[in-house]
């Protein structure tokens, strides 16, 4: 078990830092290594990481063949900073994407780069669907989450982020989510037929832009079925139709997006988080060719051409994305880890939640959820928090952990559930 305190530098970050930090305190200990699915505080205590920079880390800390890209790239005096230019490293990216991501799943989708952050790239999804339609109404879902920047924050569902805006979010109507009035309500039902009336009150939309897994709404699923269904009103009522794959893909929950063998042809696509591989910022918004009617530098970011991401992001591709092994071995682990966590629920009449490896388990509460991440941390695995009330002990760990990794750090969270709900003694501990 880690021993406890060892942040000589506390003053530094309560004197300096924002309060805005969150993550911070929840896991207060000064960290200074990480390697795979591992990280390390000063003290030398190690902790398994079932957050993974919010799947940002797909494939863990400092990947060595990644790592190994960017220093001979950095030792060749590589360009850091190009802008948009044309450089070899993003050369290097787009030619490897085009032919291992994009040609066998016949997309031929134009790649925006926005800027370092997701919201970037939703920020340049919904505005380009405006342009496209000449229409200002996006619709979003329940519980969705896609950024805290203004554009991102109106079609984000949670209130906190919300209320932090301190100004009217506009241009956005919510839907109910798939199963957010239970199983026997058909919400995308409901959608169609509020488009359909003109006196519905809900304005012609320019896009309906939706996440396959709710990643900090709760890990709740939408079925294929569904998605076509949204797909198909999208068409139907002259919107575009936008996939957020910014935490769902880069094969979080499955292929290499979370839509894929779904029969869906997204006319946008937003990605970040472990786009780069090495958890260098990099965000992208892939564009059907027929929308791609931008005008020269109509929408650009100083950050937009982050060619150290460039490189990471095409070993990456090239490693884990050329053939299906790697996909395999995530369906493996995957499969283990809903047996886990499925015997954890039942246990205690709870209820999981989410696909592949982006699953968790509903505690019930928000209280319940807070004690079992705690008692996680005491024992060396970092892991946190999702849903509507923060109910949801979210699993994020790297998909390139291993199986006895994996098994421990799933040993320690059943026990953190039995400590919190009340099945073992905290004396036996």
């Amino acid at each position: 078990m880690p021993t406890t305190g060892t942040i000589a530098a506390t003053t530094a970050f309560e004197r300096v830092e924002s309060r805005v930090r969150s993550y911070s305190r929840s896991f207060p200990r000064l960290f200074d290594k990480a390697i795979g699915s591992t990280l390390y505080d000063t003290s030398g205590n190690a902790y398994l990481d079932f957050l993974s920079g919010c799947s940002s880390l797909n494939y863990g800390h400092n990947d060595p063949d990644l790592k190994r890209a960017l220093v001979a790239y950095l030792s060749a005096n590589g360009i850091t900073h190009g802008l948009d230019m044309f450089t070899d490293a993003k050369q290097r990216f787009l030619a490897s994407f085009e032919r291992i991501v994009l040609k066998p799943r016949a997309m031929d989708h134009r790649l925006q780069f926005t800027g370092p952050t997701g919201a970037n790239a939703v920020e340049a999804a919904i505005k380009l669907a405006r342009k496209v339609t000449g229409r200002h109404n996006v619709v979003a879902f329940t519980n969705g989450f896609h950024g805290v920047t203004m554009g991102a924050l109106a079609a984000t569902g949670n209130s906190k982020h919300r209320a932090g805006a301190g100004t009217p979010l506009s241009g956005v109507t919510r839907a109910a989510f798939e199963g957010y009035f239970g199983p026997d309500i058909d919400t995308a039902e409901m959608l169609d037929r509020q488009l359909a009336d003109p006196s519905s009150g809900i304005d012609a939309p320019a896009a309906i832009i939706v996440e396959t897994v709710q990643g900090e709404g709760g890990l709740n699923v939408a079925s294929p079925e569904w998605l076509r269904k949204i797909e198909a009103i999208a068409r139907q009522h002259g919107a575009l139709f936008i996939i957020d794959d910014i935490q769902a893909g880069c094969g979080r929950t499955g292929g290499f997006f979370s839509f894929d063998g779904m029969g869906l042809s997204p006319d946008i696509v937003t990605m970040a988080k472990s786009l780069s591989g090495l958890g260098l910022p990099l965000a992208l918004t892939l564009i059907k060719p027929e929308h791609d009617i931008w005008k020269p530098a109509e929408h650009n970011g100083t950050f937009r051409g982050n060619n150290h991401a460039f490189v990471t992001a095409t070993a990456a591709l090239e490693k884990f994305w050329n053939d299906d092994r790697f996909k395999n071995e995530v369906a493996g682990k995957a499969t283990y880890l809903a047996t886990r966590l499925e015997a954890v629920a039942e246990t205690h009449g709870l209820a999981i939640k989410g696909r592949g490896m982006m699953m968790g388990i509903d505690a019930g509460s928000g209280k319940n959820a807070a004690t079992v991440c705690q008692a996680c941390f005491e024992r060396g695995l970092i892991i946190e928090t999702s849903g509507s009330h923060d109910e949801i002990v979210k699993v994020l760990a790297p998909l390139t952990i291993s199986k006895e990794q994996l098994a421990a750090g799933l040993d320690t969270l059943e026990t953190a559930f039995a400590l919190t709900m009340g099945t073992m003694r905290v004396a036996a501990e």
